[in-house]
């Protein structure tokens, strides 16, 4: 292992902020962060590559490393002792257990996707909140959902709070970012029924749909909803009646009880 890094100065120190703070430069670089040994034991279980590991002594413990060197032990993956200090400038959430990876996200189209007989597919029209897909990721993974397709996102899928807030789902569930015309075209080549979630007048109660076949829930913005194009392209409309003053739910709570919902269908 080379010398323990202790300057925030360290070249390496400052890219892990780079990459942080910025998805133009993950993209350029075509790397992720991915922070915490649960998130990244996840990640490996997926066969995500690991070019760089940056460990803190101090905060991770005999025990942490030993199984991060069970994992990681081998030439793949480059290892950097780095000081409290330091680690705590590049650490992105609190409580840190010491363990943060440079990873090599997967990037999928929508062709290359494979589609079982009955696909069941959570579609998000331009998701803005990392906490927001990560929340859906895990809701995707839960419940075995084929995969999660996003129209035109406004967050880079894998943002390293995406996968903070996925604990590491991002990489178990297929994520595809496309374009809206793309998702509706191809929906129609694989005879895709297509659900938009949206307060219309043609809307219907979500119980009361056939989510058995292939199956695609459409779900819109946090703030906006689904665009009209989307919206009015989709095959059905549907609703989760709302009991109480608020006309809506948060769109990782609606997706996961439409997807509960599927998988309760599937499974009579």
């Amino acid at each position: 292992m080379p010398d323990p890094i202790t300057s925030p100065q360290n070249p390496r120190i400052k890219n892990l902020l780079k990459l942080q703070q910025k998805s133009s430069e993950r993209r350029a670089q075509g790397l992720t962060i991915i922070e915490g040994l649960r998130e990244l034991t996840i990640a490996h279980g997926a066969g995500v590559a690991v070019p760089a590991l940056f460990v803190c002594p101090e905060l991770a413990g005999t025990q942490r490393q030993q199984q991060l060197q069970a994992l990681f032990g081998g030439r793949e993956t480059e290892w950097f002792e780095v000081s409290k200090a330091v680690f705590e400038k590049v650490a992105y959430r609190e409580g840190s257990d010491g363990v943060l990876a440079l990873a090599r996200p997967p990037h999928l189209a929508l062709a290359e996707l494979a589609l079982p007989a009955a696909p069941l597919l959570l579609v998000l029209e331009a998701v803005e909140k990392p906490g927001n897909l990560g929340a859906i990721l895990r809701t995707a993974d839960a419940a075995q959902a084929t995969a999660v397709i996003v129209c035109d996102p406004r967050t880079d899928l894998f943002n390293p709070n995406a996968i903070r807030s996925s604990i590491g789902c991002s990489f178990t569930v297929p994520t595809i970012a496309t374009t809206r015309q793309e998702l509706l075209e191809w929906c129609r080549q694989h005879g895709i029924r297509t659900y938009a979630a949206a307060l219309t007048e043609r809307a219907v109660p979500y119980t009361t749909c056939n989510f058995r076949g292939p199956t695609a829930l459409v779900m819109g913005t946090e703030a906006d909803g689904l665009t009209p194009e989307l919206m009015q392209a989709c095959d059905q409309t549907i609703i989760i009646p709302m009991r109480g003053a608020i006309d809506s739910l948060n769109v990782s709570t609606a997706t996961a009880i439409l997807t509960f919902e599927a998988v309760r269908q599937r499974e009579e």
